[in-house]
């Protein structure tokens, strides 16, 4: 994970680790909502860094943020255009939704994107981005999105458990299988901020 400690500390979400917080996801409703959760958190210049396998459920979490903070434009996959800028419509922040996993160059190549934007001033959700764009903060979010323990590997997508490739913008289906997701607050920014409001 990049960071010292454990990324799934026992007694997550408690009072003595209230950096992180685990949360049990059924369906893809619960994802969204998570998602629009995750918006009240959320301040300009803040980084949220999604991880999970394809189909895991990262652009769906991104679209109910976005419908949270009020943005223009449908939240879809960025895969092919690596990042979209969503304005927002309330005035508040910017949405940057970027996919990271064809940016081979990391932070540099993210800022020859030439995002018409400015990133201090917009919520920056970052798809495929772990061990790339850790260095435009100094703290981040970092999400986990795993299927739970006893899920066939690979089911409903063809097997592609675990493999960053083309198809990276599927999409769960309403009613697919359940998830575990691990919210963890990584520097001064969240340092005890309590994280428990983020529990469906």
């Amino acid at each position: 994970m990049g960071n010292p400690h454990d990324p799934y500390p026992a007694g997550a979400g408690t009072a003595e680790d209230a950096h992180a917080v685990r949360i049990t996801v059924h369906t893809a409703e619960d994802m969204r909502e998570l998602g629009r959760r995750l918006a009240a958190l959320l301040l300009p210049g803040d980084l949220v860094l999604l991880t999970g396998e394809l189909g895991a459920g990262k652009t769906t979490l991104t679209r109910g943020l976005g419908e949270a903070l009020g943005v223009r434009g449908a939240v879809t996959s960025p895969t092919f255009v690596i990042a979209r800028v969503h304005p927002s419509l309330t005035g508040g922040p910017a949405l940057v939704h970027v996919d990271a996993y064809r940016l081979g160059g990391g932070l540099d190549e993210m800022e020859d994107l030439d995002l018409d934007v400015s990133l201090p001033e917009s919520v920056v959700v970052v798809e495929w981005g772990e061990g790339k764009v850790e260095d435009l903060s100094d703290a981040r979010l970092q999400v986990v999105i795993g299927r739970t323990l006893g899920e066939e590997r690979g089911h409903a997508k063809g097997g592609a458990h675990g493999t960053e490739g083309a198809a990276a913008g599927a999409e769960p289906a309403e009613g697919d299988d359940t998830r575990e997701v691990t919210v963890i607050g990584i520097g001064p920014r969240w340092a005890g901020q309590d994280l428990a409001p983020l529990v469906l």
